[in-house]
């Protein structure tokens, strides 16, 4: 509640309770889906979670990587399972590792078992080194708090200073890559569509900081059309921002 009053100031009390409800109801729809996951065939999966697939498998022909980036909004966890299935590319997906190994091992199971090539974000350089030569789609959600605030772009995000990671810019304009937002909308109950947009194919065009900026501002615009999808219940304002950490980029 205390991060929906936050993001929208302009709304009442009452449209803010509405979304909260929304929300509980899609984390909890998310929750009963990733269970019903490990029994679902491929056929249902597919049926479930549609996208415009051929507007990313076009760049596969040019010999190039592309990278994706998506916010954390529902549901993630049909999206890593159906995207090796359509993909041209082999999909990489970055993760966070879970404290608990019961968990950790039942979802690295859950996530690769249609072929999602899973890689920990705490132990990036080294998972990724066998496929960083190789032609390949790699997927991040990048609108994870940084590990340190310090080494971040700090963006006027809703009209608060918010950290984002320098890794996916940087890695994308050193290496030429092909940048794609991503975001999923319910069109249903239990049904999603994942709608990718070019962000760039020419990162060299761009600055480290342009680039992520262009991934906050429609992530932004995103949440705004659809704010009962994205993960509220993190606390994404725990960090503040301190002078040295240089300016708010608006």
């Amino acid at each position: 509640m205390d991060n929906l009053r936050m993001a929208f100031p302009e709304k009442s009390e009452r449209e803010i309770k509405l979304i909260a409800k929304r929300f509980y109801h899609n984390l909890i729809d998310t929750s009963i889906e990733t269970i019903k996951m490990v029994s679902t065939s491929k056929q249902s999966l597919l049926k479930r979670m549609t996208a415009n697939w051929d507007s990313v498998n076009t760049y596969y022909k040019t010999g190039r990587n592309v990278q994706v980036l998506i916010g954390h909004n529902f549901n993630w966890e049909f999206c890593t399972a159906t995207c090796p299935l359509k993909f041209e590319f082999p999909f990489v997906a970055v993760y966070m590792p879970m404290t608990s190994k019961i968990f950790e091992k039942f979802f690295r199971k859950l996530r690769s078992h249609y072929g999602t090539i899973l890689i920990r974000a705490t132990h990036m350089r080294e998972d990724y080194a066998a496929y960083k030569n190789k032609q390949h789609l790699l997927a991040l959600g990048a609108d994870q708090n940084p590990g340190n605030q310090a080494n971040a772009w700090w963006f006027n995000f809703f009209g608060r200073p918010t950290p984002f990671v320098k890794g996916p810019a940087k890695g994308a304009i050193s290496n030429n890559t092909i940048v794609v937002f991503a975001f999923i909308h319910k069109i249903r109950r239990g049904n999603y569509e994942i709608v990718f947009e070019l962000l760039t194919d020419n990162p060299a065009a761009f600055t480290e900081q342009e680039l992520t900026g262009k991934f906050v501002h429609n992530l932004e615009t995103v949440i705004r059309k659809y704010p009962d999808m994205w993960l509220w219940s993190h606390r994404r304002w725990k960090h503040k921002w301190k002078e040295e950490y240089g300016p708010v980029i608006q």
